[in-house]
């Protein structure tokens, strides 16, 4: 007699720290409340649920009607709740006390709320490595879910991958799911009749378990899914086919896990799944593996020899992208900082030490969202980005109260061979890359929780050579299509768009003009940095002569002094890139010296001569005064991105580019550039 297949379906909801509120309600709308009220109705569908932290506490304070409904679920046995790091980190990237501190926030939270038991967790974008056992197994998980790919990758059949194996690291052990990648693409894309019918021929073939553990948003968020899922009733079909079959039953992990045994030992690969490791990898090389991914598949080999076309891990996000090197180093700083501060207990109540309070700052900067770029992955999205920088911010302001630094410092944080300086104060701190352009990489504002130097510059994707494709035509009776196989646009993009610029978009970079149409940039040296004076000195031979670039911190007031000496006729110009929260919308305007508003900062501004600008962002509650020493030429463009995400390619505002140039026609001469931070009051 043929036994039914365990079904282990789990679903991860899952939004980033600082999405829109607008975003949170569209999702819940479309995904999280018709999920759950439609599970609700069918007591005898056991599945698995995974909320990251942050989305839980939106979740309960903005639809606790909703939560009830989970909390009745998990009491009558039909859900288990899995746990992970609070904030959804990538595990891998942080430290092993963050990864602990995470994974046992989370479940705490879920036992308090939900009076859950929590036994599994979801391993975050299932990027694993084995350093990760020991965190997950202190933390009393005694299993996780990661692709079937990663199996695969070890030498193991298709066919093995029915149950849970176990593997150990440092003398722990954990079991580990192989999530199902034909479930992964079927549910919910192919229709319910046809979902039913695969599971039960994995019945029919002897197999003990289906394993699926995908994201919850791919039920009604992912385009064309919520019409597909709720309006035409594919979530009802599937459930009803299921419960109806006698070679299917609906269990929960921990029940399965509870009645079976391992399928032995195993050692996985650092790797995640298939998608992920095409997009770490930079553009010439992921066109070399999609190559070879093509080829195989053209000639009937790629079922067989995928395990072996790993492309590359998780963390070569940090290399592909300084700027999310760059954060990410900062916050590895920051959790070593507040590491080494005494917690707050009884016997040290006075609150000078590591609380509860800046521990969450800490946590919410380790989201993973900002630090990856794929079809999802956050990093070209500035508000994402700029939620990492504030709680980063946050965090180093309220260090400095009580561990004070010195105010100029010198250092390679970010390990890429280049040092920094650090020029700071109170109110604001300036960070300068000593490489030859001089210019600022971070300009922090403690009072607004701001970097402005927080800017994505345009680089190659290999993904752009699908610009020229044309939309596909869908079959709804063959399903829809998912996400990866999609091409849309929400912008119209050109060649220049995809343009990859030329240099660092970072603020005081220079370039000099010649009469013969030529441009070049300074190459400067570090000359000097003077403490007492919070200055940075800097100096370039050009054209025989030479320019000397100070940079000086007093107050919200950043000065770059530039002098130049015996150079020949030509412009000079600087380019400051400046992240403004508004972005191209209607909150962000420049205004000029006499109070009126020209246009945002999404259009083009040109001013012939000119000393002062304001940008004026209400979003961010402030901004900035520009000022020259002599009236200069200004202009001010927006600086976009392309990107392709779940929605399809779109263009991106990532900054203010304000670009200010005057002619040299003299033996000698001087220009003084002031930003201030503007604060409301």
């Amino acid at each position: 007699m043929t036994q039914p297949v365990s079904l282990l379906l789990g679903v991860h909801a899952h939004q980033p720290v600082g999405n829109f509120s607008s975003v949170l309600e569209e999702a819940h709308a479309r995904c999280y409340r018709p999920f759950l009220r439609t599970l609700h109705r069918y007591p005898q569908f056991r599945f698995a649920a995974h909320f990251s932290g942050w989305l839980l506490d939106w979740l309960l304070a903005q639809h606790p009607q909703d939560m009830a409904l989970l909390k009745e679920m998990v009491a009558r046995g039909q859900v288990e709740l899995f746990g992970a790091g609070d904030c959804e980190p990538v595990l891998a990237s942080i430290p092993q006390r963050d990864r602990i501190g995470q994974l046992n926030a989370l479940t705490d939270k879920l036992q308090r709320r939900f009076g859950a038991r929590v036994d599994g967790a979801w391993l975050t974008e299932r990027v694993y490595i084995p350093t990760v056992v020991p965190a997950l197994a202190d933390c009393g998980m005694r299993y996780v879910t990661v692709d079937d790919y990663h199996f695969l990758c070890t030498g193991k059949a298709a066919d093995e991958l029915d149950g849970f194996y176990t593997t150990e690291e440092d003398g722990r052990t954990i079991d580990l799911f192989p999530i199902s990648e034909q479930l992964r693409y079927r549910l919910p894309f192919s229709p319910a009749a046809e979902a039913v019918a695969y599971l039960e021929s994995l019945a029919r073939e002897g197999h003990q378990a289906a394993v699926y553990f995908d994201d919850i948003e791919k039920f009604g968020i992912w385009p064309e899914t919520y019409a597909w899922v709720y309006e035409k009733g594919w979530l009802e079909q599937f459930i009803e086919g299921v419960l109806a079959s006698g070679l299917i039953r609906t269990e929960t992990y921990s029940a399965f896990h509870a009645r079976s045994t391992t399928r032995g030992i195993i050692y996985l690969p650092t790797t995640s799944y298939i998608e992920m490791n095409e997009w770490t990898l930079p553009a010439r090389a992921a066109a070399v593996y999609d190559e070879v991914v093509e080829r195989e598949k053209r000639e009937g080999r790629y079922e067989r020899t995928k395990p072996f076309l790993r492309g590359g891990i998780w963390k070569n996000f940090f290399m592909r992208y300084p700027e999310s090197n760059w954060m990410h180093k900062r916050m590895l700083g920051l959790s070593d900082r507040l590491a080494a501060l005494p917690p707050v207990t009884e016997g040290n109540p006075s609150g000078s030490g590591r609380t509860a309070a800046l521990t969450e700052h800490l946590y919410r900067a380790q989201a993973n969202d900002a630090y990856w770029h794929g079809l999802f992955g956050g990093l070209y999205l500035p508000h994402l980005r700029r939620e990492v920088y504030s709680n980063l911010i946050r965090l180093e302001a309220a260090l400095d109260a009580v561990a004070p630094r010195p105010p100029l410092a010198v250092g390679d944080p970010d390990f890429d061979g280049v040092r920094e300086v650090f020029l700071g104060n109170a109110d604001v701190q300036a960070v300068v890359k000593l490489d030859a352009h001089a210019a600022l990489c971070e300009l922090d504002a403690y009072g607004l929780a701001h970097n402005f130097g927080d800017v994505l510059t345009q680089r190659a994707e290999h993904y752009y050579h699908k610009l020229d494709a044309a939309p596909e035509a869908v079959n709804e009776q063959a399903g829809i299509a998912s996400a990866h196989d999609r091409v849309a646009f929400k912008d119209v993009i050109v060649p220049a768009d995809v343009a990859p610029d030329a240099r660092p978009r970072r603020l005081f970079a220079d370039a000099w003009h010649r009469l013969d149409g030529e441009t070049a940039w300074p190459q400067y040296a570090a000359e000097a940095f003077k403490a007492p004076l919070m200055s940075a000195v800097f100096t370039s031979p050009l054209d025989g002569g030479e320019v000397t670039k100070t940079i000086t911190l007093a107050g919200r007031t950043l000065q770059v002094a530039y002098r130049l000496r015996n150079v020949p006729g030509g412009r000079f110009s600087v380019e400051i890139n400046l992240a403004m929260p508004s972005c191209d919308g209607y909150s962000g305007r420049y205004v000029l010296a006499d109070g009126s508003i020209p246009c945002g900062f999404g259009q083009a501004l040109d001013l012939a001569a000119s000393q002062r600008l304001t940008l004026d962002d209400r979003v961010l509650g402030g901004g900035l005064l520009l000022s020259a020493s002599r009236p200069v030429g200004i202009k001010a463009r927006p600086h976009y991105t392309v990107s392709q995400s779940e929605a399809g390619f779109e263009k991106i505002m990532q900054a203010a580019c304000i670009t200010l140039s005057w002619p040299i026609d003299a033996v000698s001469q001087e220009l003084t550039i002031s930003l201030e931070i503007l604060a409301d009051k």
